[in-house]
């Protein structure tokens, strides 16, 4: 029973505490950081500031609260959790610039032909599925059947069909040469 007093004791000063300071130490971040970050710093202060309510000096028993005895101390700990926040962002910009540096060119076939991207972005996602699963994986319609959940021979319908649309797109001729063989996109039902 005396825990539970000792608890409601100091959740009751920590909310003294918090009416007191909350909104001035929210104008002191609003003036010093972005304001996208502002309300984690805040949020981080004031968890800072429940962790070490005994040490804040200025802060009576009571749930009352005198903003001028102890704004001085947490302008304090607002100003090292903005301090930690901007090193973790410079951190976590360094890391950024780093890892563009070290990141793997492209794919071959992504960067290399904006057209034909431009082309498979209008088909529909299971029908340039169908077709980035023929072209290239190697895929044959069976093969592709098992991989959508499609029958193999509504894999070749929706691949020719799909050919023809992005050989349109491409204003090229379908050449029935080019890929895989003719025949292996009927079904044997």
């Amino acid at each position: 029973m005396l825990e539970q007093e000792r608890a409601r004791a100091r959740e009751a000063r920590f909310d003294a505490l918090a009416r007191a300071v909350a909104k001035p130490l929210h104008r002191y971040l609003l003036r010093r950081a972005d304001a996208d970050a502002v309300d984690d710093i805040l949020a981080e202060t004031m968890l800072v500031l429940w962790r070490r309510i005994e040490d804040v000096p200025g802060l009576g028993q009571g749930p009352v609260t005198d903003p001028d005895g102890v704004l001085p101390w947490c302008y304090g700990v607002a100003r090292g959790c903005l301090s930690n926040a901007r090193r973790a962002d410079g951190r976590r910009l360094r890391l950024v610039e780093r890892l563009t540096r070290t990141a793997p060119p492209p794919k071959p076939g992504e960067a290399d032909h904006p057209e034909l991207q431009a082309a498979l972005g209008t088909l529909g996602a299971l029908d340039r599925e169908v077709v980035l699963l023929w072209a290239w994986e190697g895929l044959t319609p069976r093969e592709i059947a098992e991989v959508t959940g499609l029958t193999a021979n509504a894999v070749s319908i929706r691949l020719h069909r799909a050919k023809k649309k992005l050989a349109a797109l491409l204003d090229r001729k379908n050449d029935d040469k080019a890929g895989h063989e003719t025949g292996e996109g009927r079904s044997n039902r």
